[in-house]
């Protein structure tokens, strides 16, 4: 049998390593999500690189198939990914509206006369 990610080399591949390598990855999986919600409801305030370390997640690798006893779980945490997904859209519009209004509040700069000197 394959070995199973987050499973030791040495330790079987049954079933309840399987199912243990899952929670491993939903747990993982949860700490993200939850990292990305607070970003999104405290993202004034959060340092770019926090940020930068959120956009590089990377999903697990050769676990197979979700177990059915995990499937309520999986599915919970997929619509709180599309939940972020969204309101992260949300915001880039949001923010790309209030750059435009500032943009549009500052005063147009004067045409400044230009001299050219033209005996050089």
């Amino acid at each position: 049998m394959p070995a199973v990610a987050g499973v030791d080399a040495g330790a079987p591949a049954g079933p309840a390593a399987f199912h243990d390598a899952w929670v491993r990855a939903l747990d993982d999986l949860e700490v993200d999500v939850a990292a990305a919600e607070e970003l999104l409801r405290t993202a004034h305030l959060a340092p770019v690189a926090e940020v930068a370390r959120a956009a590089v997640w990377q999903p697990p690798s050769a676990l197979g198939p979700l177990p059915a006893s995990l499937q309520v779980r999986g599915q919970a945490l997929l619509d709180r990914q599309v939940d972020v997904a969204r309101r992260t859209a949300q915001a880039l519009v949001r923010s790309r509206r209030h750059l435009a209004a500032t943009e549009a509040l500052r005063p147009p700069s004067p045409d400044l006369p230009v001299y050219v000197d033209q005996q050089a």
